[in-house]
This record gives C-alpha cells, structure tokens and sequence, in this order.
C-alpha cells in the first residue's frame, strides 16, 4: 500500500496485491458476505410475496407474469449460493426469517382482505420491490465488493426495475 502525504491529507492507492492481501485477511470477504446476504434475503422476499399473493388472482395473464417474476427471484437465488462458498463455505446465504415471512402474509392478507384487484395486488409487489431496489442500490454504491458479486446486485436490481414496468401495466 502506498501512501502519499498531501499537506495534512494522506491519500491511500491500493493496488490489486493490497486487495489480495485485505481479502486474503477477511476485511474484503465480509463485504461479499454481507452484499450477497442481503441480495438473498431480497430475493427471498420477493418469492414470499409472490407466493403469497398468487392464489388471489383470477387474471392468467396476471398470474404467468409473476411466476415468470418469481423464477427469476430463485435464480438470483440459485446464482448466490453458488457464488457465496467462495466467500463462505461454512454457511449459506441467509433468507428472510419465519417472522418476516408471517408478518409479510399478514400484511398481505390485511391489504387485500376487501380488495384484491390486478392493480391492488399490482400496488403491493411495486411498494415492495422499490425497497429492494433501494436497498440493492446502496450495496451497488458501496463498490467495496468484487465485481462478480457487484454483477449478481447490479441484475437483481435491473430484475426488480424491469419487474415494476412490467407492474404498472395492472395498476
């Protein structure tokens, strides 16, 4: 590592062996871990969603796309754990937990109880998948991870933009 003394500032150039060694030290590995934990948890979430909704619509066309929306959340799914026993080979990635899934039903059971519309349904899958969005974006922003991993946040959150397009066509 290299340091440059600029007056009272010290830049910091970190070469691709800095990296290496930073990785090799953990420091550079629990920035994966954490990105692809919370890519999966994400993923997993919109899955739930989905699941719990479909039973509610009657509309086919409605129902094939987010079954087509849902295989696309397990294969980012699938793509993570297949990445993460690079980074951890003792664990997998986490998903949302039982409260979070029991609390996602309820909500959706309690927002759909007198309505449950296209455009209803439409509405809750935008207002969720936004926040995976937001919480992709803010992992992308931090570049503190390697580019394989930063590949897999950067098509879950074009996945997710692509899907609220597809969305508003049945608000």
């Amino acid at each position: 590592m290299k340091c440059l003394s600029i007056k009272f500032i010290r830049v910091f150039i970190i070469t691709s062996e800095d990296i290496n060694i930073l990785r090799k030290r953990g420091i550079i590995v629990e920035e994966n871990i954490n990105a692809l934990d919370e890519i999966s948890k994400g993923a997993s979430m919109g899955i739930d969603a989905i699941s719990f909704v479909l039973d509610k619509i009657e509309d086919t066309d409605f129902k094939e796309l987010l079954e087509k929306q849902r295989d696309k959340y397990k294969n980012i799914s699938e793509k993570i754990k297949s990445v993460y026993k690079k980074y951890n080979s003792e664990d997998k990635p986490h998903e949302t937990n039982t409260m979070t899934k029991l609390m996602t039903w309820y909500g959706v059971e309690m927002k759909t109880l007198t309505n449950h519309s296209n455009s209803k349904i439409a509405e809750l899958l935008i207002q969720g998948t936004d926040m995976g969005i937001i919480e992709g974006r803010k992992i992308y922003n931090n570049k503190k991870i390697d580019k394989e991993v930063l590949d897999i946040v950067n098509k879950f959150i074009e996945m997710q933009e692509n899907s609220i397009e597809e969305l508003k066509n049945y608000l």
